[in-house]
């Protein structure tokens, strides 16, 4: 009897030490966590424009990463009207809640990188739904606002080796770059095709991933054009 009041009371004191330490380990890991996954973001947008870089955002360094976003972007959010929204930072909004919004109280975050040169290019972010669940991107934008400067894609649980190469396979990407979202003065986006993608309009498709890039497709077109309010502004102010 006392033998197995002994082992209860062993056991109710060793899960409660063991869930107080893996609480104060979660306490105290979160800003680690926190830390790692705003550089991980922040990796992907700069991923939208490599070519502006001329460096690979994977291989930056956490220092890299965060003076670019210190000294050469800019960020701003906008409404769907293209109003800007005051004190919100690009990087404080989560597209996946946004998007469980509806559009009119919505918050699409755009990051404005100015190189040497000068020109602006305009980085906007969009989300959508692939084979398995959500995929979402970073769209650079010439300041045109029509030509693609470069793009980046992500996914949450899209298949390796087919829908999970949007992301895995950086040919897929490289394809939007110098693509067109308008024919004259008519939005068209960019479609996804299977193979021989034609004009300044399309690009080829993953072998075997039809729906992750109709969806990739279907993101673009829908994505971007809540932005076109904001963008339309830029236009009279310049």
């Amino acid at each position: 009897m006392h033998n197995t009041r002994y082992v209860v009371i062993f056991v109710t004191v060793l899960t409660v030490v063991v869930a107080l330490l893996l609480s104060l380990l979660a306490t105290g890991l979160q800003p680690i966590h926190q830390r790692n996954e705003a550089i991980y973001n922040k990796k992907a947008v700069l991923a939208a424009i490599e070519s502006s870089l001329n460096q690979e955002a994977a291989n930056m360094s956490e220092d890299q990463v965060q003076s670019i976003f210190d000294e050469d972007i800019q960020q701003v959010v906008v409404d769907y009207r293209g109003n800007i929204i005051e004190g919100v930072r690009s990087e404080d909004v989560d597209m996946a809640k946004e998007r469980k919004k509806p559009v009119e109280q919505r918050q699409f975050p755009v990051y404005i990188y100015e190189g040497e040169s000068g020109d602006k290019i305009y980085i906007v972010s969009v989300r959508g739904s692939g084979l398995w669940d959500e995929i979402w991107g970073n769209i650079a934008l010439q300041s045109d606002f029509n030509t693609i400067a470069g793009a980046s894609f992500d996914h949450k649980g899209e298949t390796p080796g087919l829908g999970a190469e949007i992301k895995d396979n950086p040919k897929f990407s490289e394809q939007f770059e110098g693509k067109e979202l308008y024919d004259g003065d008519t939005y068209t986006s960019v479609d996804v095709v299977k193979n021989g993608a034609r004009g300044p309009h399309e690009v080829d498709g993953i072998s075997g991933a039809t729906i992750t890039g109709n969806g990739v497709a279907d993101m673009l077109e829908q994505g971007i054009q809540y932005y076109e309010p904001y963008f339309e502004t830029i236009k009279k102010s310049n």
